[in-house]
């Protein structure tokens, strides 16, 4: 059932709906958040190898265990904590963006690589910034959030996937009490605002 602190998903998802309620705003950010990572893991491919291993070889392709693969192992084993089946989805696609972006980063070199990642970084955040400007009319989470930003968006944007797709929920009840928590924060936050106005 529901976990604390860090892992307490309920709660992590709750704060994240209240910034991501708006239809338009949730699709930018089911198109764009993964591209994020992916491109991400796509320029860490040339950071420092982290253990001295002998390179894996795959059709003239290297997987290079540095701050990419390190990332990915982080974010997977944060992932299947949070939620073992959805969890494990996460990690899989994370995984697959290490190995993709490894291979098209492995092909492009640096310096056409930083270039690709630098406009197609440029491009999603911009489309994430219009979604909660526009749309959502809200500070993008990253503002008050960082690890929300970074570490739990993908699972996030990939568990809503899911539920909508799918109907799934880590637990019964798990959506009914998110989404009565998100109401509870938006309506504190339209509070807020309204008393700074006045």
């Amino acid at each position: 059932m529901a976990k604390i602190g860090l892992f307490d998903l309920e709660k992590h998802f709750a704060f994240y709906g209240a910034y991501h309620s708006n239809p338009v705003n949730i699709f930018f950010h089911m198109v764009f958040v993964w591209p994020i990572l992916f491109t991400a893991l796509v320029l860490l491919y040339f950071t420092p190898t982290l253990f001295n291993f002998p390179q894996v070889s795959f059709q003239n392709h290297f997987l290079v265990l540095n701050f990419g693969f390190l990332f990915t192992v982080i974010y997977s084993l944060f992932y299947v904590g949070l939620d073992k089946r959805a969890g494990s989805l996460a990690a899989l696609l994370t995984f697959g963006c290490w190995v993709l972006g490894s291979y098209l980063a492995n092909h492009l070199g640096f310096s056409l690589a930083w270039k690709v990642v630098l406009a197609a970084q440029l491009f999603c955040w911009t489309g994430q910034f219009i979604g909660h400007g526009v749309f959502e009319k809200r500070a993008p989470a990253l503002l008050d959030n960082l690890t929300q930003a970074f570490l739990m968006a993908p699972f996030f944007v990939l568990l809503e996937a899911l539920q909508m797709l799918l109907g799934y929920e880590p637990y019964p009840g798990f959506h009914a009490r998110v989404k009565a928590q998100v109401e509870a924060e938006i309506k504190e936050w339209k509070d807020k605002k309204e008393k700074k106005i006045s």
